[in-house]
This record gives C-alpha cells, sequence and structure tokens, in this order.
C-alpha cells in the first residue's frame, strides 16, 4: 500500500506544474488584453483633446489628430518611448501615480479615471482629495422646487450644500452661518438650537459621528476631514467621549422627531438619495403628513 501510494504521487506530481502553467497563461492573457484596453483608452482620449484644451499652442503643420504621444508624455512627466509603450499596449503594469498623472493629462472624468485603474489594477484608486465642492443649479432648483417638504444637501463632509426654506426654517438657516459654520456635524454638536430642534439629540448626534466616521474612511487624503474633527474635539464633550469608540453607521432612510417652537412637536419620514455625478453629494428630503405639510407651508407663507 505505501508503494501504491508513493507511485500514485509520483504521477500527480507532473499535473500541479502543468496546471500552473496553464493558469499563469491565462492570467498573461488577461494582462495582455486589459493592457490593450487601457492603451484602446488613451489613444482616444488623446485624439479627442485639441493643444488649446491643454494650454498648448496649436503650432503649424499639425497632421495628428488631436494631441501628439510627445504632448501627452510631457503633459504627464514621463517619457515619450514609455508612453508609447503604453498606448501600444507593450507596458502591462504602469503604478497608480502614472495613471494619475495621465488622467490629469488627458482630462480623465473620475468615471474614466477609476476604469483605467480598474484596468490594470483590477480595483480602482482611492480618489484624490477634492478641495471643495459644487452643486448644479439643476439640484439647487430641484431642491428649492419641494417646498414645503424640507429638502437639503449634504457633501461628503457633510457640509449642507444646498437648503429649501422649509429646511431652514425647522433646522437653521444655514445660508446666514459662515461658509466654515454650514455643516451638519458641526451644527449638531456645537450649535444650542441643534438640542431644541432634535428631539432625540442623542441618538442623532451619534449616528451623524458615525457617518462622518465612514465618510473620513473613504477620503483618507482629504485634510478637511481631520480639521473639522479638531475643532469638534475641541469644543464638544460628546464628540470627545465618541470618537474613540469607533462605531461606523450607515446611510438609512428613517423617520426624525423635531421640535419647532410654533409648530410643536412633529414626525418626518425622509429617504436620502445620492447624486449619480457624485454619490458622496446626497439629496435628504422629508415627506410631512398632509396636514403637518400644509401647517409648514403656512409658516413659510407667514414669513
Amino acid at each position: 500500500m505505501t508503494e501504491q501510494r508513493t507511485e500514485s504521487h509520483a504521477e500527480a506530481r507532473p499535473e500541479a506544474p502543468r496546471e500552473k502553467r496553464a493558469e499563469a497563461a491565462r492570467e498573461t492573457r488577461t494582462e495582455v488584453l486589459r493592457a490593450k484596453e487601457f492603451g484602446d483608452l488613451l489613444r482616444s482620449r488623446r485624439e479627442r483633446l485639441q493643444p488649446s484644451d491643454v494650454g498648448l499652442p496649436a503650432g503649424t503643420r499639425r497632421r495628428t489628430r488631436g494631441l501628439r504621444r510627445e504632448e501627452v508624455a510631457q503633459l504627464a512627466a514621463i517619457s515619450a518611448t514609455y508612453y508609447a509603450y503604453l498606448e501600444q499596449g507593450r507596458e502591462t503594469r504602469p503604478s497608480r501615480q502614472v495613471i494619475d498623472a495621465l488622467a490629469e493629462a488627458l482630462r480623465l472624468d473620475p468615471a474614466e479615471r477609476a476604469h483605467a485603474h480598474e484596468l490594470i489594477h483590477g480595483a480602482p484608486a482611492t480618489p484624490p482629495p477634492v478641495i471643495g465642492e459644487s452643486l448644479s443649479n439643476e439640484v439647487v432648483a430641484l431642491v428649492n422646487r419641494l417646498d414645503p417638504c424640507p429638502t437639503y444637501v449634504t457633501g461628503r463632509r457633510w457640509d449642507v450644500l444646498a437648503s429649501n426654506r422649509a429646511a431652514r426654517a425647522l433646522w437653521t438657516d444655514w445660508t446666514a452661518l459662515p461658509p466654515e459654520e454650514r455643516n451638519m456635524v458641526w451644527w449638531m454638536f456645537t450649535a444650542p438650537s441643534a438640542r431644541e430642534v432634535l428631539v432625540e439629540w442623542e441618538r442623532e448626534a451619534a449616528a451623524l459621528l458615525g457617518r462622518f466616521r465612514a465618510s473620513a474612511a473613504r477620503f483618507p487624503g482629504d485634510p478637511g476631514f481631520g480639521e473639522l474633527l479638531d475643532r469638534l474635539r475641541a469644543v464638544s464633550p460628546e464628540v470627545r467621549a465618541w470618537w474613540p469608540q469607533h462605531e461606523i453607521t450607515p446611510l438609512r432612510s428613517g423617520v426624525k422627531l423635531l421640535r419647532h417652537p410654533e409648530l410643536g412637536e412633529i414626525a418626518l419620514h425622509h429617504v436620502v438619495l445620492q447624486l449619480a455625478d457624485d454619490p458622496e453629494q446626497r439629496v435628504v428630503t422629508f415627506a410631512p403628513s398632509a396636514s403637518d405639510q400644509a401647517r409648514i407651508a403656512e409658516l413659510l407663507d407667514g414669513r
């Protein structure tokens, strides 16, 4: 029996290297195909740009459609030969730094940049830090049209980017605050009015801090999160006590209980909608009961 087992193992040994070689060959073919697709992406985006789009002079006797390869290489701070290899699919593992440099040079949008990283590395890169956030006029108009249903939009750091009259009447008038204070987390933990407005303040505050932590983890390169957290720790004992607990709270719809000096306590069902153009921007809209909606409308008419 011992001899048979030894013999059987001896017969099985050649199969393992053969399977590994086949697997390596499949991986190589996939890598080559992805490199070719990456090169096609570079070429198509190079051809759609004009020198004026990237601040280069047009020059004379330009026969190339779009930018020249050497112009892209110059913008990305890599050699023209290396760029040619990338576009031809001959270089299969450019670094993430090179991909980001090419994304900047070729004016790739966030979806195209993520796709480029996925082609080469199998996963998108951590989004680069963005200092400011903007909101389209169409989204702002939509928020305003939803009056008297309270609605606001928050950004990745929970800055309040837009709000309608109903939201400002029930929460606070963020537009009247200094820019650095137009933030839902800051208002929650530093404004005395927040504890008056939110009937279940402690539960709401803890949940918001958990969501803020989750957002911060997605943007480790954004210094704005650390700066805001430092400011919060300096003034809020709750933030100092709760932050070390590492609680994470997912986004979800639900019910908020609000208190208003004229309307009394009202329950508002809300949904959270993420914008397709920037999923880190969230539209939060509230649906009062028919009677409460009428009372909110009367409140706004009287202002």
